[in-house]
């Protein structure tokens, strides 16, 4: 272990099989080892945006097992009208969102135009608002759908003003984990494409993965070394947000969630293990705010935004459902000893 240790504070990237050795580490001494890193980089700035979530239909073709939010387990569906989502975006508009946060169910009831036109009149009417829209997931879909390769359809979301992606969708990447909990929906290959192929045209994205389920920890190790070899190639992830599964109303039917030292563990081997991403983001939604705001000491530097609104993880149990007010949130990290720092969506300081 003193080898690896020594390796990792002379910035040397370190292997799958070392990455994983690092679980068996002191909780503190690896923290300690992913902050030396976050400092580095960041000093004690931690970033945040004021955006707004919208998901406008919760009626989905798919049925995913750690899913919560869709029909299947809401037994209602609902489809947002355009004049519905464009009025959301209006009021989030007057309290200074920079970023409209847009992502939905697997609605193959409404049509393509549904989907396009909703991203075309938000732009047209807020053209300074940044569109971040569409999952990796939600792109294979319409592809299927309507008989598109993946380029036809990003380049219809360019036209119509989505400016880049989010990193929905990814889950665990081991095709056996995915066949448990989301067999039929985007395969981890499928995922890596949309992503590359989105990049090469010259646009960012970011990218998730979803733990605290049936995987295990080298699945983990695994999904982020697929991540960490495309931004190899790339350079066109903007964060990596490990997202912490949700236990409530799903198939999956997980009694106990993970516990804080496993997530805390995950997000310093996150910093460590993927030297070429430069924002870690604690997804407060998921993470809960307060973990997510001692994530900051275990390599974390980024806390996502305000939310105003959030139905896919509060369905699942998550204290989200209306965000946070945004005085109190950078009150919470500078409380915690950090710095706020106001970012726009490709992580540009707002002055």
């Amino acid at each position: 272990m003193n080898e690896l240790i020594k390796k990792i504070k002379n910035n040397i990237r370190i292997t799958q099989d070392e990455a994983l050795k690092l679980y068996d580490m002191d909780l503190l001494e690896l923290g300690s080892l992913a902050n030396d890193i976050r400092v580095s980089k960041f000093g004690k700035q931690t970033f945040y945006n004021i955006n707004r979530h919208i998901n406008p239909t919760n009626y989905c073709k798919d049925t995913c097992k750690f899913c919560a939010f869709s029909k299947h387990r809401a037994k209602t569906s609902y489809t947002m009208t355009h004049e519905q989502v464009l009025e959301a975006v209006k009021t989030a508009h007057n309290e200074n969102i920079t970023e409209v946060h847009i992502v939905s169910g697997h609605n193959n009831k409404v049509g393509l135009d549904w989907y396009m036109d909703m991203f075309k009149i938000i732009k047209e009417k807020y053209p300074n608002i940044h569109i971040k829209a569409m999952t990796a997931a939600e792109v294979n879909f319409i592809a299927k759908e309507y008989d598109m390769n993946y380029k036809e359809v990003l380049e219809m979301m360019i036209k119509n003003g989505v400016d880049s992606m989010p990193g929905g969708g990814a889950e665990i990447f081991d095709e056996e984990v995915r066949r448990e909990i989301c067999r039929g929906k985007v395969s981890s290959d499928e995922y890596i494409e949309i992503h590359k192929t989105w990049h090469e045209m010259g646009r960012h994205s970011t990218c998730t993965m979803l733990f605290g389920h049936v995987e295990n920890r080298a699945h983990r190790i695994d999904h982020m070394n697929r991540l960490r070899d495309l931004q190899d190639i790339t350079g066109g992830f903007k964060a990596f947000i490990p997202l912490v599964y949700q236990t409530k109303n799903n198939y999956l039917n997980i009694k106990d969630p993970l516990n804080a030292i496993e997530i805390l563990k995950t997000y310093a081997i996150a910093r460590i293990f993927l030297d070429n991403f430069s924002h870690i983001k604690a997804y407060w939604v998921t993470t809960t705010i307060n973990l997510s705001l001692i994530a900051q000491e275990f390599g974390a530097n980024d806390l996502d935004g305000t939310i105003q609104k959030e139905t896919i993880n509060s369905s699942a149990g998550a204290a989200s459902a209306n965000g946070l007010e945004l005085e109190k949130f950078k009150a919470l990290i500078t409380n915690s000893g950090f710095i706020p720092v106001q970012r726009d969506s490709l992580n540009r300081v707002v002055a």
